[in-house]
């Protein structure tokens, strides 16, 4: 479900203190039915191991197939045009505590970098010639008692051209992109034992 970006900016994260030259895309939200204050990593590892695992619906696999081809014939995904290239990385700003915790961080097959990773919230970052784009992840109480994850998008554009990038993208964001990822991401919850014990056998706990 989509929120208000004030959903976001009323959280205490560590993200705010990083991110004041970026502007708040989309913030989205799910619920995780039996989730507990210490749930956060087992929703981050579910994700992962879903991304890993699993086919995006058929539009949205068409649609991100058709971005990055043409990203590659126009060169907005080569390395100079990404991070440490175009754009410093996030991670050049974290405080050594915040820094210290990307070393522990389970690796993941999407595009993103890990930045960082605490007890309740996560960042991960990309960076091409469109834009410098930051996904955090948080984990939020709710007034029942139960646990919702939010995702921020973050983005700071590459001048007139990402801006209109993004512009022209937002309608395929909101009908392709995030609602079945959302629903994604709600599933890989539900599953996360099954999902789990396929990165570590021996663990088939949630």
């Amino acid at each position: 479900m989509r929120i208000p970006k004030a959903a976001h900016t009323a959280q205490p994260w560590r993200i705010h203190e990083l991110t004041r030259d970026f502007r708040i895309e989309d913030v989205w939200s799910l619920r995780a039915p039996g989730a507990g204050p210490d749930d956060f990593p087992v929703m981050l590892d579910a994700l992962k191991v879903s991304y890993d695992t699993r086919k995006e619906p058929a539009a949205t696999r068409f649609l991100m197939g058709v971005r990055w081809k043409l990203g590659a014939l126009l060169g907005w995904d080569r390395s100079q045009k990404g991070l440490g290239g175009r754009v410093a990385s996030l991670r050049d700003r974290l405080p050594s505590e915040l820094a210290r915790t990307a070393h522990d961080i389970t690796p993941c097959t999407d595009p993103f970098v890990e930045v960082y990773q605490l007890d309740d919230e996560a960042a991960r970052e990309l960076a091409n010639k469109t834009v410098h784009a930051i996904m955090h992840l948080g984990w939020v109480g709710t007034v029942d008692g139960g646990f919702e994850l939010r995702m921020a998008a973050l983005v700071k554009p590459n001048g007139r051209f990402g801006r209109v990038y993004m512009a022209f993208i937002a309608p395929f964001r909101y009908l392709l992109i995030y609602p079945p990822l959302i629903r994604q991401w709600e599933r890989a919850w539900q599953d996360r034992a099954d999902l789990l014990a396929k990165r570590d056998p021996s663990d088939g706990t949630s």
